[in-house]
């Protein structure tokens, strides 16, 4: 297979997912590749205890409870919603459990302003409509239908930012479990009804700030489990996921670099106190427009450590770290400059004083990225 610039859960896992099948003595519902045991092992890691003959790497990292709750409105007949605040890995949670259940993660419908029934449903290939009619040979399934067809697992991102016509549109889907095609005439087999198989389910994603801009129908609630996934605020948990992000970083782009436990500190300190900096902001004026999540603490840091590579001497430093902050930070002008400034000079400063290392750098590189912007 050819190399990908990202590959799915599915690909990249492969091997493991392979073995994983092969020992796995589990019941197994529906359509299942993996037993429910095997699928949290398979996302939250093995341990000592779970007596394999190899290490299953940890993929996803937050409450055990969030992963076990998923795969068992999955094994159901229930939708399952994740949501929270973004960057907090919902998207990351619904491929790897795709990956795992189904060994397809790609079925997928990206919810928006322009998203229509068509994209869930079906649609037609015109030529091959003109030529022939309609037919089941000239439409073309939505990912959602293909997920129906096989048993598998359907994906729908961003669920609040699709219009109401298309959430109606998924209660009937999630409640019926088939789609009338009416184009096309009835007759032996059903041809105009499209079943779902045992083993479909749908995982959506919705962000929490989206609240108001297409809520979600009372009708589609009951037809999803929701599990809300929390910003990770524990400094332990999130230093493993900043660690593991970047570790894949590097191995993809070749690159031998070294990030230095104390500016990997340095990063989830400031990250913390940015956010509680948010969380005592009177007006959203005093706020970062950014979420301040997990995510953006690893783009942060990933784009430290690709400048470093590129441009500087193949070692992170506390100076272009601070330099990816304030330039990933920044949204708005001059508000969200303003934020950092005070955050340099208010915390960073005295914190350089007094413990020194690092940090009088990271001032220094935090001042000088400000300067530049405004």
């Amino acid at each position: 297979m050819p190399e990908l610039l990202r590959a799915p859960a599915e690909i990249k896992y492969a091997e493991e997912l392979d073995w994983l099948e092969s020992v796995d003595d589990g019941p197994r519902p529906f359509s299942w590749r993996l037993s429910p045991k095997m699928v949290r092992l398979f996302v939250l890691g093995s341990e000592r205890s779970d007596g394999l003959d190899r290490e299953v790497s940890q993929k996803w990292f937050g409450d055990r409870s969030f992963v076990e709750r998923s795969i068992v409105t999955l094994a159901s007949d229930r939708g399952l919603l994740l949501i929270g605040d973004p960057g907090t890995g919902k998207s990351w949670l619904a491929e790897l459990l795709s990956a795992a259940i189904s060994r397809n993660s790609t079925l997928v419908v990206q919810g928006t302003a322009g998203t229509t029934e068509d994209h869930i449903k079906y649609s037609w290939n015109v030529s091959m409509v003109i030529a022939k009619g309609q037919s089941r040979e000239s439409m073309i399934p939505s990912p959602i239908m293909t997920a129906m067809e096989t048993g598998s697992i359907g994906r729908f991102e961003e669920l609040t930012r699709s219009t109401s016509d298309v959430q109606d549109a998924l209660i009937s889907i999630l409640s019926e479990k088939y789609i009338s095609v009416p184009e096309l005439e009835s007759g032996a087999g059903d041809d105009n009804i499209v079943f779902a198989k045992p083993g479909f389910s749908v995982i959506a994603t919705a962000n929490s700030r989206d609240r108001g801009v297409n809520d979600l129908s009372s009708a589609l609630k009951r037809r999803f489990n929701f599990v809300r996934i929390p910003v990770v605020t524990n400094k332990k948990s999130e230093a493993e996921i900043v660690r593991f992000r970047t570790e894949e970083l590097l191995r993809r782009h070749s690159i031998d670099l070294d990030v230095p436990p104390t500016l990997l500190d340095v990063l989830l300190r400031s990250f913390a106190d940015l956010r509680a900096s948010a969380a005592a902001a009177g007006s959203d004026d005093e706020k970062l427009e950014s979420a301040l999540s997990t995510a953006e603490q690893i783009g942060v840091l990933e784009d430290a450590v690709l400048h470093s590579n590129f441009f500087g001497e193949s070692a992170l430093t506390a100076r272009t770290l601070a330099a990816s902050l304030v330039g990933s930070l920044t949204r708005r002008e001059p508000e969200d400059l303003a934020i950092l400034n005070k955050y340099l000079h208010g915390v960073v400063e005295p914190r350089g004083k007094e413990e020194g290392g690092p940090w009088t750098e990271f001032l220094e590189g935090g001042r000088d990225a400000i300067a530049t912007l405004s």
